[in-house]
C-alpha cells in the first residue's frame, strides 16, 4: 500500500479534526490530520498486506519538513516585528539630533552653511557650485585636494561680488577630479530631525531643509 487511505477513516472523526483545526497552525493540523489517519490505518490494515514501512517513513519526514518552515516562518515573522520595534525607538530618539544624509540642499542661515559630499577616492581639484532657488550660480568653491570618503565644506553665504545673501535654502553642485578621470561623487546633506512616522517601509525621518527620509539613508548623527 503506497498512501495512506483516507476511507478507513470514520467521517465524524474527520469532521472533529477539521473543527479543531481552527485553533491551530495550518501545519499543526496537517501534522494532526496525518497522524490521526495513519493511526487509524494501521489498525484497520490487512494483515496479509502490511503498510510499507519505507513510505511511512518518507510520507513522516515530509511532514517535519513542512512542519519545519511553518516554524521558521513564526519565527522570522517574530524578528521582523521585534526589528521594527527597535526600528522605531531608535528613530524617535534621533528626534532633535543633526543627521548627514544623501542631498544636494543647503540651508543658509545668518551667513553659515554647511554641506558635504562623498569620494570613491581621493581628488586634487574639487569644484562646488552653491545655487539659488532659481537655479542660477551664486558662488563657486574650489578645493586643490580632498581625501577619498566623506567630506565637509562651508559656506559664508556671500556671493561672488562678496555680498551676503538672504538665509533660505539653496542646493550644491560638486565637479570632483582626480587628474583626468572624472569622479562620481555622492552629495551630502546636513540637517535637524523633527519628526518620525511609520509605515510600510519603515520609520521616516522628516529632516529640516532635505524632506523625507530612511533609518538606511543615514550617514552620521550629531
Amino acid at each position: 500500500m503506497s498512501t495512506i487511505n483516507t476511507q478507513t477513516v470514520d467521517p465524524a472523526l474527520l469532521t472533529t479534526m477539521n473543527g479543531s483545526s481552527s485553533t491551530k497552525s495550518a501545519a499543526q493540523a496537517a501534522q494532526d490530520r496525518f497522524m490521526t489517519l495513519l493511526v487509524t490505518q494501521m489498525k484497520n490494515q490487512d494483515p496479509l498486506n502490511p503498510l510499507d514501512n519505507a513510505q511511512v517513513t518518507s510520507q513522516l519526514a515530509q511532514l517535519s519538513t513542512v512542519t519545519g518552515i511553518d516554524k521558521l516562518n513564526e519565527t522570522v515573522s517574530a524578528l521582523s516585528s521585534s526589528f521594527q520595534s527597535n526600528q522605531g525607538i531608535q528613530a524617535a530618539n534621533m528626534i532633535g539630533h543633526g543627521v548627514v544624509v544623501p542631498g544636494s540642499n543647503v540651508e543658509l542661515k545668518d551667513g553659515k552653511s554647511v554641506f558635504g559630499f562623498d569620494l570613491p577616492q581621493s581628488a586634487d581639484l574639487v569644484k562646488v557650485q552653491i545655487k539659488d532657488a532659481s537655479g542660477a550660480v551664486v558662488r563657486t568653491l574650489t578645493s586643490n585636494s580632498m581625501s577619498a570618503g566623506m567630506n565637509s565644506m562651508t559656506w559664508d553665504g556671500k556671493n561672488e561680488a562678496g555680498t551676503l545673501l538672504a538665509n533660505g535654502n539653496y542646493s550644491f553642485a560638486v565637479d570632483a577630479n582626480a587628474g583626468d578621470k572624472k569622479l562620481s561623487t555622492t552629495n551630502l546633506s546636513f540637517g535637524m530631525v523633527s519628526s518620525v512616522s511609520f509605515g510600510r517601509q519603515g520609520a521616516q525621518l522628516s529632516v529640516s531643509n532635505v524632506g523625507e527620509v530612511s533609518m538606511a539613508d543615514i550617514r552620521q548623527v550629531f
